[in-house]
C-alpha cells in the first residue's frame, strides 16, 4: 500500500513543494552561469534619430567622472599606485560597457570592492560619488542589452558585495549600502524598461514583415489560381474539340479500317479523362467565394471584344484611345485572354489613380508574337487611394496579375512612369507566326 499524500494547510503536497525549492536553489549557479559568465560582444546600438549622440556622452561622463574622482581623494592620504590604477579603471568600464555590458559590470563591481578594501583607514561602500555614479552607468548600460533575469542578477550581486565589504572594512556603513541600491535598482528599472519598449518594437517590426510577406504570398498564390481558372475554360474548351472530332471522324470516312477506329477512339477516351482532370484540378482551384451561376457559365472574354471594354471605360469618363498596327491574325485563346486582362488591368488601374488623363491603348502585331501597351497622361486632380494590392474592378491584382500572366506565356512586362507624369505598361507576349506550307521551314515537308 502506497503511504498517504501529506499536504500543508492549503491542499499543496510539503514534499513536492520542498523539492521544487530544492531545484531552484540548484539551478541559480547555472542561471548565474548562463547570464552573467560570459565576454560576448553586445555593443549598444545606434539610435534611430539621434545616432551616435548617446555614446558620446557617456564617453564623456566616463571623463567627468574619472575627473571627480580623482579630486575626492583626500589630500592628507596618499593613495597607492594601485588604488590609482583601479579609479581610472572605473572609468573605463563605462566605455567598455559600450559594447561588452557584462565584463565592464564584473569590472566595475570587482573595482569598488578592491578599492574599499585597499583604503589604508577603510572607507564607505562605495567610497565616493563618483564611484557611486560610475556603478550606476554600468548597470544602466547593462540593463539596457540583457534580459531583465540578468539585470536582477547583477544588482543583486552589487548589493551583496556591498554588504560583505561593509561588514569586513567599514562598520556601521549598511545605511550607505541601502542608500546606494536605491540608485542601482533605479537604473536596472529604467535599463530594463527601454529595453523591453525596444525588443517590443523591433518584434512588432519583424511580425508586420512576416505579415506583408505572407499577405504577399497568398496575393500571389490566389492570382495563379484565378489565372488557372481562366485558362481551364481555354483548355477545356479544346479538349472538347478533340473529342467531338474524334467521335465524328470515322463517319466521315467510307469503311475505315478497324486501326483507325481504334486509334480515334483512344483519342477520345485520352481527351475525356484529360478533361476530367482539369475540371478535378479546377475543383481544388476554386476559390472560397464561388463565381455567380452567370458568371461561371460566360466564355472567357478575347481581343474581339477589346472595343466593348474600351467604350465602357469612356462611358466611365475616361478618354481613351485605340490603334492597332501591323498585321491582325488569330491567337491561341490563352494569349488573347491574357492579353485581354492585361489591357483591362491597366484600364483600371487608370481609372483609379489618374483620373481625368488621357488614355492610350496600342496593338502591335508583330510575326514573333503580340505587344500590348497601355499608357496614360498625368492626372488632372488626385485618384482614389490604392487598397494595397493594385486590384482593378474585381479581376485580379493589377500589375501582379499582369506579370504572372506575362510569366505564364514566357513574355516581359515593363512598367514605369512616363517623363510626363503618367504611366506606362508593355507587355510582349511571344506567339510565333504559323509557317507557309510548302516553304523551307515547314516542318512537315522539309526544306526544298
Amino acid at each position: 500500500m502506497h503511504a498517504p499524500r501529506v499536504t500543508d494547510g492549503k491542499g499543496r503536497g510539503g514534499p513536492r513543494a520542498g523539492e521544487r525549492l530544492t531545484a531552484a536553489v540548484r539551478s541559480v549557479p547555472r542561471a548565474l552561469r548562463e547570464d552573467l559568465w560570459t565576454v560576448a560582444r553586445d555593443p549598444l546600438p545606434r539610435l534611430r534619430l539621434l545616432g551616435w549622440l548617446p555614446h558620446v556622452h557617456v564617453v564623456l561622463f566616463a571623463v567627468g567622472m574619472l575627473l571627480l574622482n580623482l579630486g575626492e581623494r583626500p589630500s592628507t592620504v596618499e593613495p597607492s599606485a594601485a588604488v590609482w590604477l583601479i579609479v581610472v579603471a572605473q572609468s573605463a568600464t563605462v566605455v567598455l560597457a559600450l559594447v561588452r555590458p557584462v565584463p565592464a559590470w564584473w569590472l566595475s563591481t570587482i573595482g569598488v570592492f578592491v578599492t574599499v578594501s585597499a583604503e589604508p583607514h577603510g572607507a564607505p561602500w562605495p567610497s565616493n560619488v563618483a564611484a557611486v555614479a560610475l556603478h550606476t552607468m554600468v548597470l544602466l548600460l547593462l540593463s539596457l542589452r540583457v534580459r531583465l533575469r540578468a539585470a536582477v542578477e547583477a544588482l543583486a550581486i552589487t548589493i551583496a558585495s556591498g554588504l560583505v565589504s561593509a561588514a569586513v572594512t567599514v562598520q556601521g556603513q549598511h545605511q550607505n549600502v541601502m542608500s546606494c541600491a536605491v540608485f542601482f535598482t533605479t537604473a536596472v528599472i529604467v535599463g530594463a524598461s527601454l529595453r523591453t519598449g525596444r525588443v517590443a518594437r523591433r518584434r512588432l517590426v519583424e511580425q508586420e514583415v512576416l505579415t506583408a510577406e505572407e499577405r504577399a504570398r497568398r496575393t500571389l498564390l490566389e492570382e495563379r489560381g484565378r489565372i488557372a481558372r481562366e485558362l481551364h475554360d481555354v483548355v477545356a474548351h479544346h479538349m472538347s474539340v478533340i473529342s467531338i472530332q474524334a467521335q465524328v471522324a470515322p463517319h466521315l470516312v467510307q469503311d475505315p479500317p478497324e486501326e483507325l477506329k481504334e486509334n480515334l477512339a483512344g483519342i477520345r477516351q485520352n481527351a475525356v479523362e484529360a478533361l476530367t482532370e482539369l475540371r478535378r484540378v479546377l475543383g481544388v482551384l476554386r476559390s472560397e467565394e464561388a463565381p455567380a451561376e452567370g458568371e461561371r457559365h460566360t466564355p472567357q472574354p478575347t481581343l474581339d471584344r477589346l472595343d466593348e471594354l474600351i467604350g465602357n471605360v469612356r462611358g466611365a469618363g475616361l478618354t481613351v484611345a485605340a490603334e492597332t498596327t501591323g498585321d491582325p491574325r488569330a491567337l491561341s485563346p490563352g494569349l488573347e485572354l491574357s492579353a485581354f486582362r492585361i489591357i483591362q488591368e491597366a484600364l483600371s488601374n487608370a481609372m483609379r489613380h489618374a483620373p481625368g488623363s488621357r488614355v492610350k491603348v496600342a496593338l502591335a502585331y508583330h510575326p514573333a508574337g503580340l505587344t500590348v501597351g497601355v499608357s496614360n497622361t498625368a492626372p488632372d486632380r488626385p485618384g482614389s487611394p490604392s487598397p494595397g494590392t493594385g486590384t482593378g474592378h474585381g479581376h485580379g491584382h493589377g500589375l501582379l496579375g499582369m506579370r504572372e500572366r506575362t510569366a505564364l506565356l514566357g513574355g516581359d512586362l515593363v512598367t514605369g512612369p512616363t517623363p510626363d507624369g503618367g504611366y506606362e505598361v508593355t507587355a510582349f507576349l511571344p506567339a510565333p507566326a504559323p509557317a507557309v506550307a510548302g516553304s523551307s521551314t515547314d516542318p512537315v515537308r522539309g526544306s526544298s
